[in-house]
């Protein structure tokens, strides 16, 4: 009597691993630009161009009228470019997605939809617990670009920001000494048979080192400060030249201040800026001397500073010229809107082939760990600790 024959071989009949494969729909992104109302504030998110490049994939981008007439960007420019002008901010703000410099103020935050997406800069240390309890009432999902990590493991943003702070630390302190402002008069380069002037600069990150690039490259001495020594070893090796590098040690940098012509200060704490000149070292400066304070946005790092504006950006104290203005990169706001409009648009792009921001967060984790809030759920530890708030780890909610 013949067997019956199986219609199945015998690897079919056996256990086959399933593959489950999570579908990824592209979505149509609806983005609202405002015009940044926070003080000084003169940059936008996206150029023209950038612009362009959303709306040619089918996204679309509501501006609110001379949103980035700070960065010489005309309204006629972003039509040009797709986008859709209002005058309504209240609209911009109803938009599913919102895109800012500065974060959204408590009166702001009152247009905003629920459950709008807000892409933006937190500025942790200027917040309040209330705008974190306004952003939890309405669901919001908030990432904040100075969070945001590239495959690298560096966060982008700020690196672009800091190398503009650091070059224009020095463009301004060239413009200061001159005489044509308030300075002594010497010229920040070197020329044939005139000492070159003496630049120190403390703190070997990366504002450090794009002054000390801009510094050489005019012709100054310059001398570096920093207690890291893996930083100041980087910073010689980024530049690709030997220079005067030193820990910052007490007779040392004394020495150094009393003969420069200018000193930076580009040191950052974990919740303000360290105070490494004293008073006393700002007295024993040379007179018409130049002091730019980068870290003056964590607190300063010279004993003398004092917040400055745009408008009013130095005073004088012990003989020595301060320039003390937080936000240096919003004096270049064109270079600096080119810069994060760089940043957000392939951000933006990848969010929009992802299908959500839900998805683009799930397959990329430097945009995850720029994620803080998640349909009103704080995720960020940082923000729980210093506002004494409850957190969810973001991996429990997104899987």
């Amino acid at each position: 009597m013949n067997k019956p024959t199986s219609p199945f071989t015998k690897e079919q009949l056996l256990p086959q691993e399933e593959m489950i494969e999570v579908a990824r729909k592209k979505g149509k992104l609806f983005i609202g630009i405002p015009k940044e109302t926070s003080y000084q504030e003169k940059r936008v998110c996206l150029t023209p161009d950038a612009v362009a490049a959303l709306t040619a994939h089918g996204h679309r981008v509501l501006i609110e009228s001379n949103a980035g007439i700070g960065a010489s960007f005309t309204d006629r420019e972003y039509s040009e470019s797709g986008a859709e002008i209002t005058k309504d901010t209240t609209k911009v703000f109803g938009c599913p997605i919102i895109l800012k410099v500065e974060p959204p103020s408590i009166k702001e935050l009152e247009h905003i939809n629920p459950q709008t997406v807000l892409i933006s800069a937190l500025q942790l240390k200027t917040q309040s617990k209330n705008y974190f309890q306004e952003l939890a009432k309405k669901r919001i999902t908030a990432l904040g670009f100075e969070f945001i990590r590239d495959i690298d493991g560096a966060y982008p943003a700020v690196r672009a920001l800091s190398e503009i702070a650091g070059t224009a630390a020095i463009l301004i302190a060239s413009e200061l000494m001159s005489n044509a402002t308030v300075g002594s008069g010497l010229m920040l380069g070197n020329i044939s048979g005139v000492p070159p002037a003496e630049v120190v600069i403390i703190g070997a990150g990366t504002v450090g080192e794009f002054a000390a690039r801009s510094a050489i490259g005019l012709g100054a001495n310059v001398k570096v400060f920093d207690n890291s020594i893996t930083k100041l070893r980087c910073l010689q090796t980024n530049i690709g030249r030997p220079l005067y590098t030193s820990t910052i040690q007490p007779k040392n940098l004394i020495k150094a201040l009393r003969r420069c012509d200018t000193v930076i200060g580009a040191v950052r704490g974990k919740d303000r800026s360290p105070i490494i000149v004293s008073e006393t070292m700002v007295e024993r400066m040379k007179p018409g001397s130049i002091i730019i304070d980068v870290s003056i946005d964590m607190g300063g790092c010279f004993e003398t500073s004092e917040v400055t504006t745009h408008d009013h950006p130095t005073f004088e104290k012990h003989g020595v010229i301060h320039y003390c203005v937080p936000n240096i990169p919003s004096r270049y706001a064109k270079t600096s809107s080119l810069s994060i409009s760089n940043i957000f648009t392939p951000y933006l792009l990848q969010i929009g082939e992802e299908g959500g921001i839900e998805n683009a967060v799930r397959f990329d984790r430097g945009l995850k760990n720029g994620l803080y809030f998640y349909h009103g759920i704080l995720t960020n530890k940082s923000i729980a600790d210093w506002f004494e708030l409850s957190y969810r780890d973001i991996n429990l909610l997104i899987m």
